[in-house]
């Protein structure tokens, strides 16, 4: 023990030693001089002081990770986090029980004819084609044309589909009842062209597909012909679809006819083509009483391909997808009746002669409603053009759709993009082969339309768009819901950005139901606006400063779109899809610099109709007041976008105008094979640096301050708009107005080596819909250039009108654009979108 002691004392000893010198030991009793206490005391309070900060520092940078990682997830899901307002559509508002009459409709666009989810296909047998199947409404079937030619939105619809020697009439019929939306009947007449050599033979198909949400049974009789189907969903009760025999006509006596059915389940409505594609067999033999036996396709067995292992097999039992289909020769006509099991006391069959005085009952009826709405008659316009008129307009009606799905969205905080939350959307389409879907700044101008037939119409399309608001007051601007209208777009397109805006055309839309509603608030159809508009102020008060504050440019009471391409090598000009005039020739440089004329004026535009609102309901509105005071000031306007080298309204931005596509340079070594090295493209040379400045395009973008109204009618800059727009060198056709100036560089220019020009010379519908409307407007409202606006006004309407008609009769279809140097139709077709304003323009109502 001693020794051990004795150790550790002399241990001691030694770490006292200081300077060589030993320091005496202190006994118990001893206290340690003073200065040695003091510094003993520093030390440990500096040791004390750097460790408490040490770990000060320690748990606030674990405060502040954990807040910025809680921050981070917080933001990442702010994307797909619905707005917390009510919504402005209850829960159940497209339920049978609530809105009986709009329960079932054409709701799906995309096809050539289907009552939501039940539809028809066709196909011409011993043709020179193998298999020439009609479903999916493609425009690389070249049908003579097809569409709506009479359609109210809710009892009824007659369509033509022309097909290269037969024309097929789909009619149907609607009748309330019960507790599920009632019963509806199709009717089918085929009859051969005069042209025809001979009588042609088709196939229709008729199906139901319940997709995954109910069971399906076929009833056969005589081994081969489906009788009947009956089925049951949540959604539809007990039904029955009866499938009647085709005859030469109402009175007539059944034809003869093949008879094959499928019966099988389907993963989805997407895949119902293939499935019957697929499932087809030429074994068949059509050997009608007179003439001669041939082999035909038709429907026969279905085998479903081996399922991938990461996707578990599907092992419903019962079908949910079956096909009806009849061979026949022309002519023929065909019905086909659905029948709710909730419908207890029906008068009689929808079919036969019922059939056909309830239809023409029903056309009658509209007719009158749409000479009472429109006035093409009392406006001397002839029964072609009349007939014209009303085949735009029930294009866009009859084409509205009902979509179900999630949208797949991305914001900066999100590495990969998500699913945005289940919804719904009922919409008009711009075109029903091309664009299938729901487009933001599209629905505003079809609104416009049809808000005149049936506000209750717009009201719901409007409540379905913006119920699909995230918590920052962003919409998706394409909305793609469900697998059926993902497959028909391009990958690159799918997905939606939320710091990207689109055209707020929805205000146009909410001015027209405003404009009704004061003009004449005990109107039956006009009533249900006011508390329709209390519903939605809380969710547009958030659209509106999503736009004020997301969109905002370098300056004051500026406005920059977001969302423009950013690879700007491989573009002469970089698209900005978001203002909706996708390559319009914008800064050719994009930066944080820009000033967009066309979004300032919407902006101008939209917080005027925000401050109307707020007034109607009784809800601040200086605000909204004073920011469309400011943005519709002419100077501050002039300020921010005139160029006087122009002498018209322009963008700002980082530009250049000496840039070109050039075939870019591959450096292959000598002696090796071309073919292992890149294909030379197309991209762009920059000849001259770019600067800030105004981008000098003459185009639709200049004319916005004019379209919009936002000029006062003495404004000189009005006399400058007037003057370019009946330029024919600049934007003046025989056709309508080009979209941009014939003599700006980029005139017709492609923007990559597969994009052909698009805003960029074609005349569209819309911007001149606008042009009509404005001159209309400055025509009517006194002012030094009144008299000038008004003969521009009658020009321009009448060219307009005589084009798109005569297209329309030499092609079959409405077109998505018309080439300005020919008026020939071009782009997507049919395209009743915003090209059916041509109705409008015709009944001269804006």
């Amino acid at each position: 023990m001693q020794g051990g002691l004795q150790k550790g004392r002399m241990g001691r000893q030694r770490k006292r030693v200081v300077t060589g010198e030993a320091v005496p030991l202190l006994r118990k009793d001893d206290k340690a001089p003073a200065f040695h206490r003091k510094e003993k005391k520093k030390k440990v309070d500096i040791g004390k002081v750097f460790i408490n900060i040490s770990i000060g520092l320690c748990i606030f940078s674990l405060i502040w990770f954990f807040y910025a990682l809680h921050m981070r997830s917080s933001l990442a899901k702010r994307v797909v986090t619905l707005h917390p307002s009510p919504p402005v559509l209850d829960a159940n508002s497209s339920s049978a029980k609530v809105s009986t009459e709009r329960f079932w409709g054409s709701y799906r666009p995309q096809v050539y004819f289907g009552m939501k989810t039940r539809s028809m296909m066709w196909m011409r047998q011993f043709g020179d084609m193998d298999v020439n199947l009609r479903h999916i409404c493609e425009q690389g079937d070249r049908l003579q044309g097809y569409g709506w030619m009479m359609h109210d939105g809710i009892t009824f619809g007659v369509q033509e589909i022309r097909d290269t020697d037969f024309t097929l009439t789909t009619e149907f019929v609607k009748r309330m009842g019960g507790d599920h939306g009632g019963d509806w009947t199709w009717r089918v007449t085929a009859k051969q062209h005069s042209s025809a050599p001979q009588a042609p033979v088709i196939s229709l198909m008729f199906y139901a597909a319940a997709d995954s949400q109910g069971s399906l049974e076929a009833h056969v009789e005589d081994r081969t012909r489906l009788a009947s189907i009956t089925g049951f969903s949540e959604e539809l009760g007990n039904f029955k679809i009866t499938l009647r025999k085709p005859v030469t006509g109402e009175l007539f006596s059944a034809k003869y006819a093949s008879y094959n059915y499928l019966q099988t389940v389907s993963p989805g409505l997407e895949k119902l083509t293939d499935i019957v594609k697929q499932s087809l067999n030429r074994k068949f033999i059509y050997s009608p009483p007179s003439g001669e036996k041939r082999h035909y396709i038709a429907v026969d067995t279905y085998k479903p391909p081996h399922h991938n292992q990461q996707k578990p097999a599907d092992t419903r039992k019962e079908s949910d997808f079956v096909v009806y289909q009849v061979t026949v020769q022309m002519p023929f006509q065909i019905e086909v009746l659905f029948e709710s099991g909730s419908f207890h006391n029906r008068p009689n069959q929808l079919v036969g002669s019922i059939m056909t005085q309830e239809l023409e009952r029903r056309k009658a009826e509209f007719d009158s409603k749409f000479e009472k709405t429109f006035g093409l008659e009392s406006k001397g316009f002839s029964q072609a053009h009349v007939k014209f008129g009303k085949a735009a307009f029930s294009n866009m009606l009859g084409g509205m759709g009902y979509f179900h799905g999630q949208s797949v969205v991305q914001s900066v905080y999100n590495e990969y993009p998500l699913l945005y939350p289940e919804g719904a959307l009922f919409t008009a389409v711009p075109s029903r082969s091309f664009f299938p879907r729901g487009f933001l700044w599209d629905e505003g101008f079809h609104q416009l339309l049809l808000s005149k037939w049936d506000p209750q119409v717009t009201r719901e399309a409007i409540a379905h768009w913006i119920d699909l608001m995230n918590m920052e007051g962003w919409i998706p601007r394409e909305q793609i819901l469900g697998d059926e209208a993902r497959s028909k777009v391009p990958a690159e397109f799918v997905v939606q950005r939320n710091e990207n805006a689109n055209p707020p055309t929805l205000f146009l839309a909410l001015e027209e139901l405003i404009e009704q509603l004061t003009s004449n608030p005990e109107k039956p159809a006009s009533r249900p606006t006011l508390p329709f508009l209390r519903r939605l102020f809380p969710r547009l008060k958030t659209w509106f400063e999503w736009y004020n504050t997301t969109q905002t440019g370098p300056l004051p009471n500026s406005y920059r779109w977001r969302g423009r391409d950013k690879d700007t090598n491989l573009f002469l000009n970089p698209k900005t899809l978001t203002s909706g005039l996708d390559d319009y020739p914008r800064a050719s440089h994009p930066s944080a610099d820009e000033r967009h004329v066309d979004l300032h004026c919407w902006m101008a535009l939209s917080s005027g109709i925000m401050a109307s609102i707020a007034r109607l309901l009784g809800e601040p509105h200086q605000d909204y007041e004073l920011t469309h005071q400011v943005l519709r000031d002419n100077n501050l306007l002039d300020e921010l976008h005139w160029s006087e080298q122009l002498g018209a309204f322009s963008d700002f931005g980082n530009h250049s105008q000496a840039v070109s596509l050039q075939q870019e340079k591959v450096y292959v070594p000598p002696g090796q094979p071309r073919h292992q090295f890149p294909v030379a493209r197309l991209v762009r040379s920059v000849r001259r640096a770019p600067k800030l400045q105004y981008v000098n395009a003459l185009g639709y973008v200049s004319l916005f301050p004019f379209l919009l109204h936002i000029l006062t009618p003495d404004s000189p800059k009005l006399e400058y708009i007037l003057r370019d727009l009946r330029n024919s060198s600049k934007l003046w056709t025989p056709y309508g107005l080009r979209s941009i100036s014939k003599a700006d560089p980029m005139y017709m220019k492609r923007n990559t080596e597969h994009d052909a020009p698009y805003w960029r010379g074609p005349i569209w519908i819309n911007i001149n819909y606008l042009a009509v409307r404005a001159l209309h407007h400055y025509g009517n409202t006194e002012g030094p250039h009144q008299e000038k606006a008004a003969a521009l006004y009658e020009e321009l309407r009448t060219n307009i009108i005589n084009n798109v008609y005569r297209q329309y009769v030499d092609t079959g279809y409405i077109w998505e654009q018309y080439n300005d140097g020919t008026g020939r139709g071009q782009g997507s077709h049919p395209f009743t979108g915003w090209s059916g304003l041509t109705v409008l323009m015709m009944a001269e109502q804006y």
